[in-house]
């Protein structure tokens, strides 16, 4: 039997499962994904890479649908184990392709220098990482996820002055070199939350879920059952 080969019905349905969410995923992200991609059913899998294959055969590849020349690569490595010499190819045939971002959809962490390596590679080569584990399932389908939008100019303005904040007062999300959520929105803006309505014991009107913040110590905290913020978010474009 050949090495990495997938052959026991389990992890192939995994598979199946998880190259759908990439699917989502990129759509969501503003990548051209079309239709029948996106509905694929377990058989199409099978017809495509047959009962039996490498993880590697998943691969794909998308560009931005307002610009081709942006492109992004989505690998799933064969090995359990991910280091250097993986990412190191990644690299080569991302550089040779002229691709600049990638993704990485992991059985198992990536070793320590392999970690290192990747920031090396900011900002000129972006790979992120995500778990089998973590792609199961899309993440925005559940019903305690907001959506995210990335703010215009204006629209940060109009906010800020609305609640009297100034930026610092504003939440960051955590800093995780190589890591990125689903609807990650990465371009140096601002993130506006879609809150998600929860049932309480005292009824509230829609604006009052939607915009009530609390101030502490010169700060603002949010209340958790809202699911609803503003956030900040890192420098980079995706």
């Amino acid at each position: 039997m050949s090495a990495g080969l997938v052959t026991d019905e389990a992890t192939v349905g995994r598979l199946y499962r998880i190259r759908r969410t990439v699917m989502q995923m990129l759509r969501d992200r503003g990548y051209l994904v079309v239709d029948h991609e996106l509905a694929t059913s377990r058989r199409d899998f099978l017809r495509k890479f047959g009962e039996s294959f490498h993880r590697e055969d998943l691969l794909i590849n998308k560009y931005k649908k307002n610009d081709p020349s942006d492109q992004i690569y989505v690998f799933f490595p064969n090995d359990d184990k991910v280091g250097m010499k993986h990412i190191k190819k990644y690299v080569e045939m991302m550089t040779h392709e002229n691709v600049s971002r990638a993704v990485l959809v992991l059985q198992q962490n990536l070793t320590p220098f392999a970690k290192s390596f990747l920031i090396e590679l900011e900002p000129k080569i972006h790979l992120e990482i995500f778990q089998e584990a973590e792609m199961l399932i899309n993440i925005k389908e559940h019903v305690l996820v907001p959506e995210h939008q990335v703010l215009t100019n204006e629209e940060k303005k109009t906010l800020l002055e609305r609640y009297t904040l100034k930026e610092t007062q504003v939440l960051r999300p955590e800093a995780r070199p190589g890591r990125e959520d689903h609807q990650a929105q990465r371009d140096g803006g601002q993130i506006r939350y879609i809150p998600v309505r929860c049932m309480t014991e005292r009824q509230n009107t829609e604006e009052e879920e939607n915009h009530r913040y609390v101030k502490k110590n010169s700060s603002y905290t949010y209340p958790t059952c809202l699911q609803t913020s503003v956030s900040l978010c890192s420098s980079s474009h995706w």
